[in-house]
């Protein structure tokens, strides 16, 4: 089907003229009585008009598809009938199956809604295959085009705390704000999104980069459970002693072997708040800054409740390089002296904005929202050097200056610390484990991500034998290979997970979208 929305969201069945679907020949001609008996079985719900148009069709095939179909326009007009037809029967079997309150149609406010709540413009402009924040700036990574099913799973945004506060369950629509507000009350939090505005869904499976991911490692190795529906349509429970193959696999496997409805996901306290804020210096301070990134990324004291983002951004309506702002977050404790003490390097930067104070994660993620925009995301991890990263500044200032750049256009260039304790975190027994194949021998590096200057920064992190391998998925461009990075090892077991629990590859031929697995290693 083309341009239909199937979800928990309230909607309604409207349909003001026939969509274009799938291009299915074979059905036309092979097999005419199978979609006969699919009329049959759905007429009550398929608009008369098509029954002409069926049966007319099917009167041409009755002495095969030779003696029937003898031109290719009469080929032609004969398959658009049978591919409208298919069309309609599908929808009213879903409206059949889930109610007209689960399905929405092109023209209705629902369907509209749908289509307007993704994060970038790339995605809002295609026609609705699974979403449930949208999030995801590459178009078709939760949309699709060319002819689909959207299942807009936003709808499944509940919140429970357990009795104890250890545990969250959250549906796999939900907002990483709701959980935070979820929480706070009970002075834990969970390695969630750190825009608020992020869904959990593509995040966790993604990996996901959490403000506690120093304690927890990554976002993913704090779950205790997912509930996910396998192409065979059965729910099952994935976790370290039930289907824990796919349990790993969904640990950063993205949207390959399922749907996830539900995580289930261990909290860390907050010890009844946190403090956090923003350091900027001057971009002409930027050595000492990445001096500061460096100091506080490699050291072998790093404070787990500590972690930090920093940015050098290139306004060309701006006058070019703005400030150098760090995003700083300590997850534990209200105490402001003890996250100076953790930003120590930075403080120690001449600064014209230091922001840091008290307060919950609820309101500090709850940022602002962007206005529609087309992004282009790319991504890279590197040892951490601060003598690195002044090279590769230094090459986009002079490939920048040499460029007619429209003021419409934004870079900005993001470093993020990967210190020793998240990677050993990450790798610790009691996780199980994750398909990042990220090693603590890759700790304290930086994840990186910008623009197509990323290929420039590579070859000046090669060049100093700096350049890992990895690449974080939720931050990887379309022209990426981010599960490719993953190592040949885990590259196999996921293959292994699909075929076990997809085994007619539906999540690899017909849900397009996303980084799919890439063929196996020899």
């Amino acid at each position: 089907m083309r341009g239909y929305s199937s979800g928990l969201a309230t909607g309604s069945l409207q349909q003001s003229s026939p969509p274009v679907c799938f291009d299915r020949r074979e059905i036309c001609i092979l097999s005419p009585k199978r979609m006969w008996w699919r009329y049959e079985r759905a007429s009550t719900n398929v608009p008369g008009s098509f029954f002409g148009v069926w049966q007319r069709a099917r009167r041409r095939s009755d002495g095969g598809p030779q003696a029937a179909l003898g031109t290719k326009s009469q080929l032609q007009a004969c398959t658009l009938s049978i591919q409208v037809l298919e069309e309609t029967l599908e929808c009213a079997l879903l409206v059949q199956a889930l109610g007209s309150n689960a399905v929405s149609f092109p023209g209705s406010p629902a369907y509209a809604a749908t289509e307007a709540a993704y994060w970038s413009l790339q995605e809002a402009q295609l026609y609705p295959s699974m979403h449930r924040q949208g999030h995801a700036p590459a178009a078709g990574f939760a949309n699709i085009d060319g002819g689909g099913v959207s299942i807009d799973l936003s709808g499944l945004n509940r919140v429970e705390v357990s009795a104890d506060g250890a545990v969250v369950s959250v549906g796999a629509g939900a907002t990483s704000l709701a959980v935070y507000a979820a929480l706070d009350p009970w002075n834990v939090t969970a390695a969630v999104g750190r825009n608020g505005a992020v869904g959990v869904g593509g995040f966790l499976t993604g990996g996901g980069i959490s403000y506690v991911s120093p304690r927890v490692g990554w976002a993913c190795d704090s779950l205790v459970n997912v509930e996910v529906v396998l192409a065979s349509g059965e729910i099952v429970d994935a976790n370290a002693t039930s289907n824990p193959d796919l349990f790993w696999a969904l640990k950063g496997g993205s949207n390959n072997f399922g749907i996830v409805t539900r995580f289930d996901l261990r909290t860390v306290t907050t010890g009844g708040g946190i403090v956090a804020g923003a350091i900027s210096s001057p971009f002409e301070e930027r050595q000492a800054v990445f001096d500061a990134f460096t100091s506080f990324a490699n050291s072998s004291n790093y404070d787990p409740n500590a972690t930090l983002i920093t940015s050098l951004t290139y306004r060309p309506s701006g006058g070019g390089w703005q400030a150098v702002n760090s995003k700083a977050v300590y997850t534990h404790g209200s105490s402001t002296a003890t996250a100076q003490t953790a930003f120590a390097p930075f403080l120690g930067v001449p600064n014209t904005t230091h922001s840091l104070q008290p307060t919950q994660l609820s309101v500090f993620a709850n940022e602002s929202a962007t206005p529609p925009l087309e992004w282009s995301f790319h991504t890279a991890t590197y040892q951490c050097s601060a003598t690195l990263m002044a090279q590769i500044s230094e090459r986009w200032q002079a490939t920048l200056a040499a460029t007619s750049i429209p003021d419409l256009v934004l870079w900005s260039f993001t470093f993020e610390p990967l210190p020793t304790v998240w990677t050993a975190r990450s790798n610790a027994a009691e996780t199980g484990g994750n398909a990042l194949g990220v090693t603590e021998a890759q700790g304290n590096a930086f994840i990186q991500t910008g623009d197509r200057l990323v290929a420039e920064a590579n070859e000046v992190a090669r060049q100093m034998g700096l350049l890992l391998p990895f690449q974080y998925l939720n931050y990887a461009n379309p022209s990426q290979r981010p599960v490719a990075s993953y190592n040949a090892t885990n590259v196999a077991a996921l293959h292994a997970v699909s075929r076990r629990y997809d085994p007619q590859r539906l999540f690899q031929r017909r849900v397009p979208g996303g980084f799919k697995l890439p063929p196996p290693r020899s």
